[in-house]
């Protein structure tokens, strides 16, 4: 994991979490991602770079369509530095 704080600070935000949610376990589109969260195409955009960026998602190209989904080996890091966190590991 690149910066834990930049993932927390990014994970701040209710709609980005959201968003994690919905490209959990398949890839999506930021159209459908933006129907989904009820904002438009350039709000998801927006919160899907800041995910993209703080590498909580990964993007692939099909054709002119990007498709997102959770990177899971960065979050299960998040989740395992979190648990170390809260057992008080130093």
């Amino acid at each position: 994991m690149s910066d834990p704080d930049a993932s927390l600070r990014t994970l701040a935000h209710p709609i980005r979490r959201r968003i994690l949610r919905l490209v959990w376990n398949a890839e999506r589109p930021s159209s459908e991602v933006a129907e989904a969260c009820g904002i438009t195409k350039p709000a998801a955009s927006q919160q899907l770079k800041a995910l993209l960026h703080a590498d909580l998602v990964t993007v692939r190209m099909r054709g002119a369509q990007r498709l997102y989904q959770a990177r899971l080996d960065t979050l299960s890091e998040l989740q395992q530095m979190l648990d170390a966190f809260w057992a008080g590991d130093d």
